[in-house]
């Protein structure tokens, strides 16, 4: 069994779509009020919203697969396309997830030192990404890459005012 990615392409936008919702279900569902998770996940994974995303020169969407199957991806922001910190010296990690019948086998970490050496390529002097604040599986798992916490922003959920910390990898 072999592990590669894939750019993703407006052709591949109804996959996109689905698989985004998907992780992020699996991912939050339970720990949010249902009113603001299903209003997030309506606009956030919206099949217009992903397709603008898409065609945004500065970000990019990769599935990763596991043989034929995907089993993840993940979604690169350069320059003004980032959320937060829009450094042209940085690449974000936006999203990164891999679907729950396959997490635990190493994929997650796999994904990100693929991230990394996309950013060297690139030459970019770090890595960031914003973690929920309640997911401590996450944020042990980046601090265990070398991530550290460099400050925090709000981030909703619907109406639901949450707090992200954002990591940092220096390259």
């Amino acid at each position: 069994m072999e592990l590669h990615i894939a750019p993703c392409t407006d052709q591949d936008l109804e996959v996109l779509v689905n698989l985004s919702k998907h992780t992020f279900i699996d991912a939050f569902e339970d720990d949010n009020d249902p009113e603001d998770f299903e209003a997030y996940i309506s606009t956030a994974f919206d099949k217009e919203v992903l397709r603008n995303q898409l065609l945004d020169p500065n970000t990019q969407f990769y599935f990763v697969y596991l043989d034929a199957v995907v089993v993840g991806y993940f979604k690169l922001n350069e320059r003004g396309s980032q959320t937060d910190v829009k450094d042209g010296n940085a690449l974000e990690i936006e999203r990164i997830y891999v679907l729950k019948d396959y997490q635990g086998k190493g994929i997650g970490a796999w994904m990100m030192k693929r991230i990394i050496s996309m950013a060297g390529d690139k030459k970019k002097y770090y890595l960031w990404l914003g973690v929920w604040e309640k997911n401590p599986k996450a944020i042990k798992f980046y601090q265990g890459l070398g991530f550290y916490r460099f400050g925090s922003h709000p981030y909703y959920i619907g109406r639901d005012k949450q707090q992200d910390w954002l990591m940092r990898l220096d390259l």
